[in-house]
């Protein structure tokens, strides 16, 4: 076998149903051993074994291999060439290290003998891409590259996933080799340390302090983040929150690690959080964080977060996290499923079972009290109702994906989500294009859902040429764009905190039209809604509709986004808009833009 053979053998090996890439020189014996793999294994249907994605770009690739990660938990895999192929990669490698994703990105490079010569389409990948994804490989000697692929793949799903970057030499891919079928390279400490994290357990002793500390709370809540998804830990989550009566808030991340639905459920916290969640947080005694890493955006001014809080335990599988920002009184660093189980067992077995009454009545007069809403009346269509609409269909059944900007926080506010991996979106790294690749990823991740884009005018520009991607491969992906004239979340800071000075974030002088964009495109319904009269028959019919769909819906230019904490606030002194009921006097906002904001 060739090392371009290996390559391809190894991902079959691996299980993967789908590849995403765009082909360039320094790859393209990968892509000839793809072509002759899928030749020789076809399917009984006549398919490809290992059909390959081509999107328009390689950020696009990448990113739907990331979607694809993200919808099915398992890794993605994308393949570029050298040079300007695989620079295209960097976003989406280092937005799926922000957010835990598991990917492999290989990369082809220019031969051995001609690296550092700025030969032809070269780049320096493993000194760009060092500082972004979990691990690197340059294979340049050709005996180690099916370990090499294997341990690439180990690394990205184990501990705390992320993404791994193998850079092949041309002549590397061309190399005549043996192909043994089980080879890793030893990275002895790396598994030394996976091992020790894997296996932990917290002992009796753990437990008894863990439990010590809750029965001394009167106004427990469990934090919950991205981990808590990545670690399949959601049953754990709901089995621990039921059994003591624990309410929960999530990060952006975690949405969907518990089901928005459950009585115990309050929602997103932090910037744009829930009104109520985020003053539950202020209100509570312990704070329980679960694989959540104390983002700014969700703790803002550390000092003044969770401000009664006697007590703060987290878990996480990676111990850099523990204490990072904010000191803790208990800590166990393990596999949270594995961890969540054994602590609840324990509780059980001593059993424990606090008088949590008055917490839960305190929790639900938050919530009814301080209710999402925003404008039901007037004839400018407001997105949140856009966004109820398509909820009241898909019942959180449905995976969202999104851009970056307003429409993200709305849809993270006001969709409900039932179960883990159908919230896809950009959580820390913020990438505007990141919701129309990942929607086709995810789509071939799970033909069985319904997946919707929610994006917005701006984001959506990122990335619309994968518009095309999605009719050529016959996806039924649904598209929604909330057109709000201009990049809507950047205003509403410039109104805040730059005295509604607009700085190029205003694009109501464009004249990019949307639907024919779609319609070019390949869209067979692709249609404009600015008739508030209308939403409820267009979003059925678009929902309805067998195959992919674009529904461009002209919104209000100026609804905001709202509970909103500002730049060095805390929660109490959260704005919470016009709709929402505050129990505080709204705090003027006159400061200007801090460092961390």
């Amino acid at each position: 076998m060739t090392g371009a053979d290996i390559v391809v053998q190894v991902i079959a090996d691996e299980g993967l149903d789908v590849l995403f890439g765009y082909s360039g020189g320094a790859i393209l014996p990968v892509y000839d051993a793809l072509f002759r793999y899928n030749q020789t294994h076809a399917l009984d249907d006549g398919g490809d074994r290992l059909p390959l994605i081509v999107p328009a770009n390689e950020q696009g690739a990448c990113f739907m291999a990331a979607g694809y990660a993200r919808a099915s938990g398992r890794v993605g895999v994308a393949l570029v060439t050298s040079g300007p192929g695989a620079t295209n990669a960097v976003t989406p490698v280092r937005d799926s290290m922000a957010d835990s994703i598991p990917l492999v990105v290989i990369c082809g490079q220019v031969p051995t003998g001609a690296i550092g010569t700025d030969a032809f389409q070269e780049a320096p990948i493993g000194t760009i891409m060092g500082a972004c994804a979990k691990h690197v490989f340059l294979v340049t000697d050709a005996s180690t590259l099916e370990a090499t692929l294997r341990t690439a793949f180990h690394i990205a799903r184990s501990g705390r996933p992320g993404p791994v970057v193998v850079d092949i030499p041309k002549d590397v891919q061309n190399a005549p080799l043996v192909f043994h079928g089980e080879r890793e390279l030893p990275v002895r400490g790396y598994r030394a340390r996976l091992h020790a994290v894997e296996s932990a357990t917290p002992d009796d002793d753990a437990c008894r302090a863990f439990f010590a500390a809750l029965a001394a709370a009167e106004r427990p809540l469990i934090y919950a983040g991205g981990g808590i998804v990545s670690a399949e830990a959601a049953d754990a989550l709901r089995d621990f929150s039921r059994a003591f009566g624990v309410p929960v808030v999530t990060t952006l991340m975690g949405i969907g690690g518990f089901d928005t639905t459950d009585p115990l459920a309050l929602g997103m916290l932090g910037m744009h959080g829930t009104a109520y969640a985020n003053y539950a947080m202020d209100d509570c005694d312990f704070v329980f964080a679960l694989g959540a890493r104390f983002d700014d955006r969700v703790v803002g001014v550390p000092d003044k977060f969770a401000p009664k809080a006697r007590t703060i335990a987290q878990i996480d599988i990676d111990p850099a996290e523990i204490g990072k920002v904010k000191a803790v009184h208990w800590h166990h660093v393990g596999s949270l499923d594995v961890s969540l189980r054994a602590l609840t067992a324990h509780g059980r077995r001593i059993g424990f079972a606090p008088d949590r009454r008055a917490w839960h009545a305190h929790v639900a007069a938050l919530k009814a009290a301080h209710p999402m809403n925003f404008c039901r009346d007037g004839d400018l269509i407001q997105p949140c109702a856009v966004i109820e609409a398509i909820n009241r269909i898909t019942e959180g059944h449905a995976i969202i994906t999104t851009g970056v900007g307003q429409h993200q926080m709305w849809a993270a506010q006001y969709f409900d989500f039932r179960a883990p991996r159908r919230w896809l979106t950009s959580g820390s790294m913020g990438t505007m294009g990141f919701g129309l690749p990942a929607a086709i990823g995810a789509q071939f991740a799970r033909r069985d859902l319904t997946v919707i884009d929610v994006d917005g005018d701006a984001s959506i520009r990122m990335n619309i040429g994968e518009l095309e991607t999605v009719t050529t491969y016959g996806l039924p992906v649904k598209i929604v764009v909330l057109n709000n004239a201009g990049d809507g979340m950047v205003r509403q800071w410039q109104k805040l905190f730059f005295r509604g000075r607009f700085s190029a974030s205003d694009k109501s002088l464009h004249k990019k039209d949307f639907v024919r964009a779609a319609q070019a495109d390949g869209f067979e319904w692709a249609r404009r809604l600015d008739d508030a009269a209308q939403l409820e028959a267009t979003i059925a019919d678009f929902l309805a509709f067998d195959g992919p769909a674009f529904l461009e819906v002209v919104i209000d230019p100026d609804a905001g986004v709202y509970p909103m904490v500002g730049p060095g606030a805390s929660y109490a002194e959260m704005i919470t808009g016009e709709w929402i009921p505050s129990r505080h006097v709204p705090v003027a906002q006159e400061a200007e833009p801090t460092g961390m904001f």
